[in-house]
């Protein structure tokens, strides 16, 4: 059986939790779901767009946990609560990653955690 190791950040707002931001199994790294909420702040971004870029922050931070970066993203799931932000959500994520950009998956949900308009989960390399 392949061991899973968590990949912990300091962030008490998720001690309680029952998830890891991220988990090692074998070669890959699966991160977490993160939204757009400002660590700093502890407020969501204002709009998708704006939400968008601070989710790739936030997951750049978990990746950096890891040992890795945004360049070592694979498939990446996005989330969104309105597909009227698709174009936004787009221009903020093509920022994000150099070509050739990842895998990628967008499908609209009902809702998101804290009310968030976006959330981005990752595979790492």
């Amino acid at each position: 059986m392949m061991p899973r190791d968590a990949v912990l950040i300091d962030n008490p707002a998720l001690k309680d939790l029952p998830f890891s931001p991220a988990v090692r199994a074998g070669e890959l790294t699966y991160l977490s779901g993160q939204v757009g909420l400002d660590p700093a702040t502890g407020k969501l971004a204002e709009g998708a767009g704006a939400q968008t870029a601070q989710a790739l922050d936030n997951v750049a931070a978990v990746a950096k946990a890891a040992g890795k970066s945004l360049d070592d993203v694979v498939k990446a799931n996005v989330f969104i609560v309105d597909m009227a932000d698709y174009a936004a959500v787009n221009e903020a994520y093509a920022k994000g990653f150099a070509k050739p950009f990842p895998a990628r998956t967008c499908v609209a949900v009902a809702a998101l955690p804290l009310g968030a308009r976006v959330e981005i989960e990752v595979i790492l390399r």
